[in-house]
């Protein structure tokens, strides 16, 4: 059996991002830039002021109590048009644009004014409180580079730089099949031997919070025709995600299927806990996942596998999971040659420190432990037991 990070490497192989598109910047949230972003503009265009206060000369103030004529104000959106002479100053605001002839900013807190009399209680030097031109950056500047997923700040630093558009890569689109007689719609009666289909729905919410665009499928039968038909539906499709059906047992049909309309199998099985029962293949040169039915296994796999192999689709070429370090809240047994994800909760121990306890159950097919879960302790193959206490690998889920 595969390795974890084996199987991972050969699903990301030779995977290429889908074609660039141009889109309002105000859809950008959460697309893969396919170009960098350059700058339009300086930022900010002139030199202004961080405070509130009154623009000088640095060298006026080279004491305190110092009296200044006060010629205008300079407030956010209307500069001062004059240019500020020896012995004067004008009323400026966080924001402003610095006028001509000043080089300075001396705070209110730090000035009286009489009338047009303004008398200081500080020194100055050529550039306090003055954000220059293009401190933030300068037009022609790079301020996203290819292949970086837009969030709050990358929509703001594209907004100040004046784009209202942004080319990214488009959104993957994912088919995703469930297999199974026993299988039925949320909602609707289940009758004996039945389940709800957990599935297909739970890792739709995967693959959206991947940022791809998930098409859910007709739950395929366990008849052989019903894996056969899939070949009508795949055009338009950037991978393949199938559920279930890929074991040994009699009724699973799934790789026969997947074969007959044309899929290369690369592999079946990895060595981890929950999770064995991996597929991965080639359908017609698409690529294709086949994670086990087990809902536990389908989210694990899920997040190991799937999410990256989307998060390169969609132009990312860091891609997850990310794994993070805890204090282990209770001790955990040996290992044996698999590698297991435990469920876990999250706290803060009485020192801030990030303490993982998992569950004392690691049942694979209980659901309800997954959604009060906040991470996945990672055991290696063969770990020898581990004591509370002991630093640990996880992979958070509550950060998405």
């Amino acid at each position: 059996m595969l390795s974890v990070s084996e199987a991972r490497e050969r699903i990301l192989q030779g995977l290429r991002p889908t074609a660039p598109e141009v889109v309002s910047l105000v859809c950008g949230s959460g697309r893969v830039t396919a170009l960098p972003v350059m700058a339009r503009l300086d930022n900010p265009p002139a030199d202004v002021s961080s405070m509130d206060g009154y623009a000088v000369r640095a060298a006026d103030l080279s004491a305190t109590g110092v009296k200044l004529r006060l010629i205008g104000e300079s407030p956010a959106g209307h500069p001062f048009d004059g240019t500020v002479g020896a012995g004067e100053c004008v009323r400026i605001y966080t924001g402003s644009i610095v006028p001509d002839g000043a080089d300075a900013i001396v705070i209110q807190e730090n000035a009286t004014q009489h009338d047009d009399i303004v008398t200081t209680s500080q020194t100055a030097t050529a550039g306090l409180y003055v954000r220059r031109k293009g401190q933030d950056f300068a037009r022609g500047h790079e301020i996203i580079p290819a292949g970086r997923r837009l969030d709050a700040r990358g929509i703001g630093v594209a907004a100040a730089a004046n784009h209202p558009w942004v080319t990214v890569h488009r959104r993957p689109r994912v088919g995703i099949v469930a297999t199974g007689d026993e299988l039925c719609l949320p909602g609707d009666p289940i009758g004996p031997g039945m389940i709800a289909n957990s599935n297909t729905l739970m890792l739709a919410t995967l693959v959206r919070a991947a940022g791809a665009e998930p098409v859910m499928m007709p739950v395929a039968r366990d008849r052989m025709e019903d894996l056969l038909a899939l070949s009508h539906m795949l055009d338009g499709l950037d991978m393949l995600v199938t559920i279930g059906g890929a074991s040994v047992g009699r009724y699973d049909l799934v790789q026969e299927g997947l074969k007959r309309i044309g899929m290369e199998p690369d592999f079946w099985k990895i060595a981890m806990r929950p999770g064995k029962p991996l597929m991965h293949g080639r359908l017609n040169g698409m690529p294709l996942i086949g994670v086990p039915g087990n809902p536990v296994a389908a989210f694990v796999c899920g997040t190991l596998f799937v999410v990256p192999a989307l998060q390169r689709l969609a132009g990312e070429q860091d891609v997850g999971p990310d794994v993070d370090v805890a204090i282990l809240g209770e001790d955990v047994a040996a290992n044996d040659q698999r590698e297991s994800y435990l469920r876990a909760r999250l706290r803060r121990d009485s020192a801030g420190m990030l303490t993982a306890l998992p569950f004392s159950r690691q049942d694979s097919a209980m659901l309800h432990l997954l959604t009060e879960s906040q991470a996945l302790i990672i055991r290696d193959p063969l770990a020898p037991p581990a004591r509370k206490g002991d630093m640990c690998r996880i992979i958070r889920l509550d950060i998405r």
